[in-house]
């Protein structure tokens, strides 16, 4: 086959004329944008709005192919929850601050937590899922997911004083509930029993309800799933029924250890 032939074929099987590499892109500006302007002390607000309003409005306009969605509307909507959004973050920032002993400031957790960052990101991302808002939010969690290990569904419902430890390999479902004053682990995953497409706009997903830990690596399954306030989840543990208040869960493997090092009697 030649070239131009080659080409012709490339060009005939690209079949989806709104699938546009630089959506992506622009949302992951964004999202980027979005997150100094609320945190970064050296960035002016008022500009910065103005801007992000005008970039919001641009990827309105790519998303929204439809006729009957109108997301440029959305950002005035938007923009009227972000300061709630930054005082929630504000205090999931402190929760990480005093319950984490390797933290030595709270500057710290804005600048080097990955957990706060990605809570940041479903914070803002969550809104925009509420509204609507087609594409754009999935794109600001991948966005997280990329950057921290993290993937938090954007349609996930997550309390305040929100702590995710170290976050690489937290998964967390669209349709989860997190109560608040909840702490994760690395490596925790909040699931799904099934990933049949008809068990979509369905409660698939657990209910995390208020004080709980979750350790590292613990999976827990299923929309019918609770796990009841002040409970602490072992490392380890996999669940798909629900536990009841002020229970501790263990998983306990069997380890055996063997002493190769010889005594001095048998040299």
């Amino acid at each position: 086959m030649d070239k131009d032939k080659i080409i012709e074929e490339i060009k005939a099987q690209k079949r989806l004329p709104n699938l546009r590499f630089e959506i992506k892109e622009r949302a992951e500006a964004f999202t980027k944008k979005l997150f100094f302007t609320l945190f970064d002390a050296e960035t002016p607000v008022e500009e910065n709005i103005a801007a992000l309003g005008q970039e919001f409005q641009e990827l309105a306009d790519m998303v929204c192919w439809e006729p009957d969605q109108p997301c440029r509307d959305l950002w005035v909507k938007y923009l009227e929850k972000l300061l709630a959004i930054l005082k929630r973050l504000n205090l999931d920032a402190r929760a990480i601050a005093e319950n984490d002993p390797a933290a030595n400031s709270i500057e710290e957790v804005y600048l080097a937590y990955p957990g706060f960052f990605a809570i940041a990101i479903h914070r803002l991302s969550h809104e925009l899922y509420n509204f609507g808002m087609p594409l754009v939010p999935r794109l600001m969690a991948e966005c997280a997911h990329l950057l921290t290990g993290t993937d938090i569904n954007p349609g996930a419902l997550i309390g305040d004083s929100f702590f995710i430890d170290h976050g690489t390999g937290v998964v967390i479902g669209e349709t989860a509930v997190i109560k608040n004053n909840v702490k994760v682990y690395q490596g925790v995953t909040l699931g799904a029993l099934s990933v049949e497409r008809g068990f979509r706009n369905k409660k698939r997903h657990p209910t995390i309800e208020e004080n709980v830990t979750i350790y590292a690596n613990a999976t827990i399954l299923g929309g019918k799933t609770f796990i009841g306030a002040n409970s602490v989840m072992g490392g380890n543990a996999w669940l798909t029924s629900s536990v009841p208040e002020n229970s501790i869960v263990t998983h306990a493997p069997t380890i055996n250890i063997k002493n190769f090092q010889k005594k001095p009697n048998d040299l």
